[in-house]
């Protein structure tokens, strides 16, 4: 199988857009192997997209790569989805993957906002890296971790990297409940229904400040 379509640009992944090639080609610089631009990619999305999951979710602009670009911001969906975007820029094969958690990173006031500890369809990448696809997940931003107490997730381009299992001082953190599986372009519809199943509301509290709670946890 040749997995040509994990080249190709989405409504969400949005790889063929200028703005998103010119940020992965300046985040790339001048590396040529393709582990070190996917790390190159991976640490710059993980650390300067801060995590934010008080967005509408039931917009679509909430789900987009590209819009986590130029705002800065963005849950795990959007940041897995631009850096699949920026992957497929470059030419490298990536595709968006899912899976359900709890003890996910949360406050006191997004926990109430949902109305559960279960986290549906929480997003990485899978990436096709030295004939293998390999997962990376870059949602929790370093200074947000540090705040909880967790060491960030790291990614060195050969072995998985899903999800925090334990905090940093051992005790045991998230934990995966149902994989999703992986797609071509961000299931937006799939998640919404989801959403709309378990979750108090789609638009939860919009003004939070999630990385602000954090460091009062």
């Amino acid at each position: 199988m040749t997995h040509s379509q994990y080249l190709l640009p989405g409504k969400f992944i949005e790889s063929d857009d200028p703005l998103v090639i010119e940020f992965a080609n300046n985040t790339i610089g001048g590396a040529i192997d393709e582990v070190e631009k996917v790390l190159r990619l991976f640490y710059r999305i993980r650390d300067d997209i801060l995590y934010d999951p008080y967005l509408p979710m039931g917009e679509t602009s909430s789900y987009s790569g590209k819009v986590a670009l130029e705002t800065g911001r963005g849950w795990c969906v959007p940041k897995s989805a631009l850096l699949t975007a920026c992957a497929r820029a470059t030419g490298i094969k990536a595709r968006p993957g899912y899976a359900d958690v709890v003890n996910h990173m949360a406050t006191p006031g997004l926990l109430d906002a949902m109305g559960t500890d279960v986290f549906a369809w929480h997003s990485y990448t899978e990436l096709f890296l030295n004939d293998k696809w390999v997962k990376a997940t870059p949602a929790f931003n370093k200074s947000m971790c540090d705040k909880f107490g967790l060491k960030p997730l790291d990614f060195d381009g050969e072995n998985d990297s899903l999800f925090h299992e334990f905090d940093k001082s051992g005790n045991k953190h998230m934990e995966y409940v149902k994989d999703r599986g992986t797609f071509q372009d961000v299931p937006f519809e799939k998640i919404l229904s989801t959403f709309t199943e378990i979750y108090k509301t789609l638009n939860w509290r919009l003004k939070g400040d999630f990385q602000k709670e954090a460091g009062q946890e």
